[in-house]
């Protein structure tokens, strides 16, 4: 088997048991036997490493493309052999506040689970172990296999979603503060919006797929596991409604830190307008003054120049108690 193969197992009666190196031999003990399935796992196989796997279990060779190629929106897709499901797992990095997105797909068929993965975020190592000390689980076949990956995925949505929550609660606070000195905030806000726009692609197109699982009859997927599938998608719908009020309640974030920034730009124009206002008195008193005319009224005057001086500072005092009282200082 090629190395890029990170586990293969047969499972019969819900645990794990030996068998034969060849893939083809394995499936075919599998089927034989009725109650045992294969499941291969996979890293980011180049076309040449994963063309063995894809031969042995006739694959379909649009849905080997895709999970080939990656890059894909989650969907279900069932072709004559198979079943193809895409997922995108979500991890959320505490030191740089970014979600990032992986790709898993999911071939299930006759006695067989094939899984490709992409990126570093799927659960599939986890899922195994726990499913391994599950047999009461494990002993339904591929279709467990699909339920508790997805079912694992989707949960970590969830967890997902509250730590976007924590970072929004603190964009708010920044927003809202009473001396806001963030310059900042705004494209800081805009990031936020990106990676809840990235988190989004990830569950809004798997609602139907999961709602297909849930409700409609699938091919390679047993009918009485129709009511986990509803949980998983109820799971699902309450992250996508979560992740909704995110991006609402940062459009609003945005709306006010604009807003706000509008109306200390209209602050500092009115403190910039009243203090030109006081300095111009003084100006035209001076410059009026200070033009060489004989006939001016109080120019002889020996107290004209401190009645000059005490009319400036008066008319200034006056101007300052106005603009201060009506709030522009």
């Amino acid at each position: 088997m090629p190395s890029v193969i990170v586990d293969c197992a047969m499972y019969r009666d819900g645990r794990r048991s030996a068998a034969p190196d060849d893939l083809s031999d394995a499936l075919d003990e599998a089927r034989a036997s009725g109650d045992a399935f294969l499941w291969v796992g996979m890293h980011e196989p180049t076309e040449e490493e994963f063309e063995h796997v894809s031969r042995e279990f006739r694959l379909h060779k649009l849905a080997v493309e895709d999970a080939l190629t990656a890059h894909q929106r989650p969907k279900l897709e069932v072709y004559d052999d198979s079943l193809f499901v895409v997922l995108k797992p979500v991890m959320y990095d505490d030191d740089s506040d970014t979600v990032t997105t992986g790709e898993l797909m999911l071939f299930i068929g006759d006695s067989f689970v094939v899984t490709v993965r992409h990126g570093e975020g799927a659960p599939l190592s986890a899922v195994r172990h726990r499913l391994e000390h599950d047999p009461e689980v494990l002993r339904h076949g591929p279709t467990a296999v699909l339920y508790a990956v997805s079912d694992a995925v989707v949960d970590h949505y969830i967890e997902v979603a509250a730590e976007l929550q924590v970072d929004l609660e603190e964009v708010e606070a920044d927003v809202f503060a009473p001396q806001a000195t963030d310059k900042n905030t705004a494209a800081r806000i805009y990031a936020f919006k990106r990676q809840v726009l990235e988190f989004r692609r990830a569950t809004n197109p798997l609602l139907q797929p999961m709602d297909r699982l849930a409700f409609g009859d699938v091919p390679f997927v047993h009918e009485h596991a129709q009511p986990f599938f509803r949980d998983v998608a109820d799971h699902l719908t309450k992250a996508s409604e979560y992740i909704e009020g995110l991006d609402r309640l940062l459009s609003d974030a945005l709306s006010a830190h604009l807003a706000q920034m509008g109306v200390r730009q209209n602050d500092d124009m009115r403190k910039i307008s009243a203090w030109a206002a006081m300095a111009a008195v003084p100006t035209m008193v001076a410059g009026i003054y200070g033009m060489n005319f004989d006939h001016m009224p109080e120019l002889r005057q020996v107290w004209g120049y401190p009645a000059v001086v005490v009319v400036m500072i008066g008319t200034c005092l006056g101007l300052h108690r106005l603009f201060k009282s009506r709030g522009w200082l």
